[in-house]
């Protein structure tokens, strides 16, 4: 029988002053792994040699993580995979498309070779590798990519950031609604530039969620905090008979007005300019928040989820789609990148499917089941039931 959600576990747990065996035996692993002397010994043993190899090339790649970042970066700019996009060429005709010197193309072309971005063929030419092709059909990326600027310059000091002694960072100012004591009067000129970034990184995963929680089935979506409409489009295009209202800050809504416009939409798809925060509109049998709870902390999170529940009706469902913190096989993508980045924009948190599966209960839906998608890594998909 299994214990109940209050019991008390059946073994004693050491104290700190007096560590239990497990204790002992991970701190003396410890040990002996901080050695240089085992360090080379465990590189020269055949039946350690894979092990060490390794994790001597993850703890590299830990230090220089930030380089190849950069080389992306560069690629990027210099608008590499797109120049590559009609077939190989020599490194001197790249470096005469790049504007660079020889040397330092092949710099780049070789380290962009090396982080499987491009391929060197036997000729010496450079081709598109596998991560390069794919960059050119996610546009989306590279927005990411050149917004990481600014969280680079919020990581200089990073235990200034922990401490909150380093003063306002940079993505604390772009996302300007999350600090804002009201959001509704962020303007034009502040929110243009996230909405755009908020529309790209959700068109990345739009059709990851609707493939896995076809919205077929519902006739009005209630999108909360839906940016410039990305989603919203996405779910008309795959539903042709479902209605939209997507409810955002009055300057994105207006955004997502023009967007539902120039994609023929108007006549089913409708926005709402205001704070969601503030109470929701009423009439849909299904709503969404996509990369949307991550953003707030517990409490404003806990009520965005309480108002979308006031705005459905019974067996009104609710999805939640966002990268979840400890998902298996991505942790570092939930736990460190968004785990950081949350933290220099100044709200929220990512939180385990457990932990949103708890709060989506407290705020009152009867069932939480998860949707599996194409790519955990991007997202993960709970979808609520009201009762």
């Amino acid at each position: 029988m299994r214990p109940g959600p209050h019991a008390l576990p059946t073994a004693p747990i050491a104290s700190p002053s007096h560590p239990g065996w497990r204790d002992r035996l991970l701190a003396w692993r410890h040990r002996l792994i901080a050695s240089p002397g085992f360090q080379r010994f465990a590189a020269a043993f055949p039946p350690t040699r894979p092990v060490a190899r390794r994790n001597a090339r993850a703890l590299f790649d830990l230090c220089a993580g930030a380089v190849y970042a950069q080389v992306l970066t560069a690629c990027l700019s210099l608008d590499l995979f797109g120049v590559l996009a009609d077939g190989p060429m020599t490194p001197d005709d790249l470096a005469r498309r790049l504007d660079l010197p020889p040397d330092r193309a092949l710099c780049l072309l070789r380290a962009a070779a090396s982080l499987g971005l491009l391929t060197r063929l036997r000729d010496g030419r450079f081709a598109l590798g596998d991560l390069g092709a794919a960059l050119l059909g996610n546009p989306s990326v590279a927005a990411m990519v050149a917004h990481h600027a600014l969280l680079y310059d919020d990581l200089r000091d990073p235990v200034a950031l922990l401490r909150g002694t380093g003063g306002p960072t940079r993505l604390s100012g772009y996302w300007a609604y999350a600090g804002a004591d009201d959001p509704t009067e962020v303007g034009d000129a502040v929110a243009a530039p996230y909405g755009a970034l908020m529309g790209a990184s959700q068109a990345l995963v739009a059709r990851d969620i609707l493939d896995a929680y076809p919205l077929a089935r519902h006739a009005h979506l209630l999108e909360i905090g839906g940016g410039e409409g990305a989603f919203a489009v996405e779910a008309a295009r795959a539903s042709p008979r479902l209605r939209v209202t997507l409810v955002d800050l009055p300057p994105v809504a207006a955004r997502a007005a023009r967007r539902f416009a120039q994609e023929g939409l108007s006549t089913r798809a409708a926005t709402v300019g205001g704070s969601f925060h503030d109470g929701l509109p009423r009439g849909a049998d299904v709503a969404s928040l996509v990369r949307v709870v991550h953003d707030h902390d517990d409490a404003p999170a806990l009520a965005l989820m309480r108002n979308a529940r006031a705005a459905l009706p019974p067996d009104g469902r609710l999805l939640v789609a966002e990268p979840m913190a400890g998902t298996p096989g991505a942790e570092p993508v939930g736990d460190a990148y968004f785990g950081f980045y949350l933290l220099a924009m100044g709200s929220g948190r990512p939180r385990t499917a457990d932990e949103l599966g708890a709060m989506l209960r407290e705020a009152g839906f009867a069932r939480v089941r998860e949707h599996r998608t194409r790519r955990p890594m991007l997202v993960r998909l709970l979808v609520a039931a009201a009762p």
